[in-house]
Formats: structure tokens, C-alpha cells, sequence
């Protein structure tokens, strides 16, 4: 009797293991399938992505160069410079005014005969001609010394230095934009690698299922094939997220509303100049160099304009008109009253307590910051020349090698599954291939970028887009 109960005890706990056996593996398979078919909807493309503009790299640059304040900055500056150099050549040029002017003063009771034929009223101010005096004159002035001319070279080195500083600038933004494009580029790409992932894993878990029902696989299979398919639909998650946030980021600095849909062009990567050529170019064309030669003219000016007061300015005057008590060309008498008067002035410095010798001595130290300036650009060229080279062509040659990377990691994965499927191969072994290939693939994109980026930094030395 007691034999019976036991055996009948053992049945219904086989019964029962078997029924909680099923269970689990209905309920992983209902997992499986409601993860496949929340991978599904997000994998299919938005329509409104499809409607997106194609917005290229000049296009983007162009956009950029409208908006962005400190690119706008240096432009002004470089605008009111051209404008302080067009009124330092004006200063060289004599200028020329119509003055008019009446002039009264009490009279004294005297009489006087100052430029007149006939006897007139004495002002009480003997500072002036006549009780009415009327004046109306062309008065042209102009003063030559070596400041003036100076202040011409100043002026000059000037407008080039603020020319350089808005190409450094220009160049800069192309740079951000370019670093910004492609990275928008980069997360578009690992976007649809990371949803040709999650179609994969997906795939793979209906072969882990139909291999389970056909009694060729375990339980576990299925259940890691659903763990790989629920952190591939995570991983494109954050991949949406990381490629919205890309796209904000540039959208940012190109558009009004940085929401504005647009979409990179994909294109091949131009080709690597030559070493010899990017030598002459960044030797030609590189601002940062020629900032540096602007500043030092500049100094080099400075220093001519202190020096320059030491010497005398030369003043000359010529004014033609009226000067007299009626406002006529003809006074009393028929006494002309038009005419004209020259005037030369020389002003000789003599002592103002060393200020001249101080201003030259600064001037002459900021020259030698100058000089000390434009070694260390040429040095820090050659050094970014050879570093940003040498960045393009580690990046260009990876290219290569991880292109093949993929091709041979898609390869392997579908090697391993076929292994699997024909019962040589493991479920680690196939995850470890899909897990191989995603890397594969979002490294190949990252290499993309590294070129381009590379590329975008060499150019900004040379001035070659």
C-alpha cells in the first residue's frame, strides 16, 4: 500500500514539473515574440525622416556662417578695421571747411582804421577786429608729419590682423560644423546598423524556437537568444536618442528652430593630399601664421609712430573769403574785402618730461612679443602640420582595414549560425558573432568620422575645403 501511495506521489510530481516545464517555455516564447514585436515598430523608418531635406556640408557651413555670433563678430571687426584704415589714408589728405560767423562787440567810443580805409568804431575787446565783424571763409588745413604716416602703416597692419582673425574664425566654424555633420552622419549609421541588429537577433530567436520545438536545441538557447534581442531593441533606443541629440546639436547653430528636419549626404571620403602640397598650402595660406605677421607690422608701426614724436609736425592753412565789418566783398570806398591768407605752422617738440621715451619703450617691447609670437606660430604649424597629416593617413589607412573587418565579421556570423543550425555550433558562439559584427559595424562608422574629422583639421591649416 505504502509502495502505491509513493509512486503515485512520484507521478504527480513528474506531472507537475512537466506542466510548470511548459509554462515557462510558453511564457519565454510569449516574451520573445512581444520583444520581437516591439523591435519590429520602432525598426520601420519614420515617414517623416523619409521627407527630410538633404542638407549637405556647404550647405550646413553656409548656414552656419550666418548665425553663429562670434563668426559675426570677427566679420564686423574686420569691417570697422577696413573703415579705421580708409579714415587714417583721409587723415593724409587736406580737409576743408566753410566757416561762417558774426561777431559782435560793445564799442568803446574810440575810432580805429584796422583794414578799413574809413574810420571805424573801436570794440571794447581788443582781442577783436571791429564792433561788427562778419566772417565767411573756405579754410583748408593740412598737417604733415611722420605720425600721420605711421598711423597709415598701423592701420593697415591692423586690417589684416582682423582679416586673418575672421578667417581663423571662418575656418574654426567650418571645423564645428564639419565635427557636428558628421557626427550626425556617425549616429544616423549606428542607427541602422544597431535595427539590422535587432532584425538579426530577432531572426535568431524564431531559429532558437523552431530548433526547440524540433527537439535539436535546449530551452536555454531560446531563453538567451530573448535576452540578446531585448538589449539589441535597448541599444536602439539609445542609438535614436544619441542620433536626436546629434541632430539638435547641429540644428542648433544652422537653423532658427533647432527641431528643423534635415538628413547628411553620404558621400566618399575625398582623397589625402600629398605631404608637399599641404606644406605649400599651410605655408601660403595659413591665418594664424599671418595673424601673427599682422601683429608684428603692427608693433613694428607702433613703434615708427612714437618714435615719430620726437620730430616736428608741419602745419599749413589757407583760408579764402570774408574777414570784415559788412558782410559784402566791397566795403566802404570800394574797399575789397575778399581775399585770402596762407598760414605755415611748425610745432618742435622739446621736452614733455620723457613720455615720448617711455611710449617708444613700450612700443618696442610689445614688437619683441610680436617677433616671439609669429616663431612660436611657425613652430606650432609645423608641429600641427605634422600631426594632422599624420592623423589623416592613420584614419585613411583604418578605413581599409576596418571595412574588411565587417565583411569578415558578417561572414562569421553566418558561418556560426549555419553551424548551429546543423548542431555543431553554440548559442554563445552565435550571440558572441552578432555582438561582434554591431561592434564591427559602429567602429567602421567611428572610422569614417576619424578620417573626416582629420581631414576638416588639415584643411583648416590650408585653407582648402
Amino acid at each position: 500500500m505504502i509502495h502505491k501511495v509513493s509512486s503515485s506521489l512520484r507521478a504527480v510530481a513528474w506531472l507537475v514539473a512537466a506542466l510548470g516545464a511548459v509554462c515557462l517555455r510558453c511564457s519565454v516564447a510569449a516574451v520573445g515574440q512581444a520583444g520581437a514585436a516591439a523591435v519590429a515598430a520602432p525598426a520601420k523608418p519614420d515617414p517623416a525622416d523619409r521627407a527630410a531635406p538633404k542638407l549637405s556640408l556647404e550647405e550646413a557651413i553656409r548656414l552656419a556662417e550666418k548665425n553663429e555670433p562670434a563668426f559675426a563678430a570677427a566679420t564686423a571687426q574686420m569691417q570697422l578695421s577696413q573703415l579705421d584704415h580708409q579714415e587714417a589714408v583721409a587723415g593724409l589728405l587736406p580737409s576743408v571747411v566753410f566757416h561762417n560767423q558774426y561777431l559782435f562787440t560793445q564799442a568803446n567810443g574810440t575810432t580805429n582804421r584796422i583794414g578799413q580805409v574809413v574810420n571805424q568804431a573801436a570794440p571794447r575787446f581788443i582781442a577783436n577786429n571791429a564792433i561788427h565783424e562778419y566772417a565767411s571763409q573756405a579754410v583748408v588745413n593740412e598737417t604733415l608729419g611722420l605720425r600721420r604716416f605711421s598711423a597709415v602703416s598701423l592701420a593697415s597692419a591692423e586690417e589684416a590682423q582682423a582679416a586673418a582673425q575672421a578667417e581663423i574664425e571662418r575656418r574654426g566654424l567650418i571645423a564645428a560644423v564639419a565635427t557636428l555633420y558628421y557626427g550626425v552622419t556617425a549616429a544616423d549609421t549606428k542607427v541602422e546598423v544597431t535595427g539590422q541588429a535587432v532584425d538579426d537577433a530577432r531572426r535568431f530567436v524564431q531559429i532558437t524556437q523552431e530548433r526547440e520545438q524540433a527537439r535539436q536545441a535546449a530551452h536555454a538557447d531560446v531563453i538567451k537568444a530573448t535576452l540578446t534581442e531585448q538589449q539589441r531593441s535597448r541599444d536602439l533606443e539609445d542609438a535614436r536618442l544619441a542620433a536626436l541629440k546629434a541632430h539638435l546639436e547641429l540644428g542648433a547653430l544652422l537653423f532658427a528652430d533647432p527641431r528643423t528636419p534635415f538628413a547628411t549626404e553620404v558621400s566618399a571620403p575625398p582623397m589625402l593630399p600629398d605631404r608637399a602640397t599641404v606644406d605649400e598650402d599651410a605655408g601660403r595660406n595659413n591665418p594664424d601664421l599671418k595673424s601673427a605677421l599682422a601683429a608684428l607690422q603692427a608693433s613694428q608701426a607702433q613703434v615708427v609712430s612714437a618714435r615719430a614724436e620726437y620730430l616736428p609736425d608741419l602745419g599749413l592753412n589757407v583760408t579764402y573769403g570774408i574777414d570784415a565789418p559788412q558782410f559784402a566783398i566791397y566795403g566802404p570806398d570800394n574797399a575789397k574785402n575778399l581775399g585770402y591768407s596762407a598760414m605755415a605752422t611748425l610745432d618742435i617738440p622739446v621736452w614733455n618730461w620723457l613720455s615720448t621715451q617711455h611710449k617708444v619703450k613700450q612700443s618696442e617691447i610689445r614688437r619683441d612679443l610680436a617677433k616671439l609670437d609669429v616663431s612660436s606660430e611657425q613652430r606650432r604649424l609645423i608641429a600641427n602640420l605634422t600631426e594632422f597629416y599624420a592623423e589623416a593617413a592613420t584614419a585613411r589607412d583604418a578605413m581599409a582595414s576596418l571595412d574588411a573587418s565587417v565583411s569578415a565579421a558578417r561572414e562569421s556570423l553566418r558561418l556560426t549560425e549555419s553551424s548551429y543550425m546543423g548542431g555543431e555550433g553554440t548559442v554563445l558562439e552565435v550571440v558572441d558573432a552578432q555582438n561582434t559584427l554591431l561592434d564591427t559595424e559602429k567602429a567602421d562608422a567611428d572610422g569614417v568620422v576619424r578620417y573626416e574629422l582629420a581631414l576638416s583639421n588639415l584643411q583648416t591649416l590650408t585653407g582648402r575645403f
